[in-house]
């Protein structure tokens, strides 16, 4: 069941979500009444609320909604909270400034899925420290690849720099066993926050040919925590690289925080 601020939600509720589509939220995986990186979810929450809204969201709210909406749900599952506001309209979004919590709830996979086969994409995200509810412009990139036989797409922008994937962040890992985030314009994930907190890594702007060129790669989350890519357009890659397992478990060694 969906609520809004802690009760069940309206279809008309929903419908400026669905119409305007204006709005701003996160996903978080819970196992066993535990979701890692709690607390950071938490802050962007609040950092995207100033920034769509420009107000302040009561944080300890949002956490009694997730709280509500995992009692007795069967776990691993993923809550998304969507702030947004239902009185927003198109033709005058600037009166809208009332966000409300929205929290819906979906089952998650129990084991590590398959390796991903990534095509890149001319694409630059709107707002990309924002993690928006604007996703047009990812999933339209996302069916471009899926058309073409690949399973997800690798943003390279206009620069000509690798940034990012349809719904989720990139690593690599160079020649040398290194762990390499793209230095460009993404959405600060979560789950690279906590693999940044526990793993040596370095920054670097990478180039596509880079990209392909490099021993390993790897796709992270909320719902996969670390998914090894298989290929980049027609390069393979390895994806049994040691450092990757490493990085799983260091991913799943990290506790999970109660709401």
């Amino acid at each position: 069941m969906a609520t809004l601020n802690g009760k069940p939600v309206s279809s008309d509720a929903l419908l400026a979500l669905a119409l305007v589509n204006l709005g701003h939220f996160t996903s978080m995986r819970a196992d066993d009444g535990g979701i890692r990186g709690l607390s950071l979810h938490m802050e962007r929450l609040a950092k995207d609320c100033g920034a769509v809204w420009g107000t302040d969201l009561d944080t300890s709210r949002v956490r009694t909604y997730v709280r509500q909406a995992l009692d007795g749900r069967t776990q691993p599952c993923v809550v998304r909270v969507t702030v947004y506001d239902p009185t927003v309209d198109m033709g005058h979004p600037a009166g809208a400034g009332e966000p409300h919590v929205l929290v819906t709830v979906r089952g998650a996979g129990t084991t590590p899925p398959a390796p991903l086969r990534a095509m890149s994409v001319p694409y630059e995200r709107d707002l990309p420290e924002v993690k928006h509810v604007g996703l047009f412009g990812a999933l339209h990139a996302r069916r471009t690849a899926q058309l073409a036989g690949f399973d997800d797409a690798l943003f390279v922008g206009r620069d000509g720099l690798v940034s990012e994937g349809g719904t989720w962040n990139v690593g690599f890992v160079d020649q040398d066993g290194s762990v390499v985030w793209p230095q460009a314009p993404v959405l600060p994930g979560v789950t690279v926050a906590l693999l940044r907190q526990h793993a040596d890594h370095r920054d670097a702007t990478i180039t596509l040919e880079q990209a392909e060129g490099m021993a390993a790669a790897f796709a992270t989350n909320t719902s996969v925590g670390v998914r090894a890519l298989a290929a980049i357009n027609g390069t393979e890659l390895s994806a049994e690289h040691p450092a990757l397992g490493r990085l799983r478990e260091t991913y799943l060694s990290i506790p999970g925080e109660r709401p």
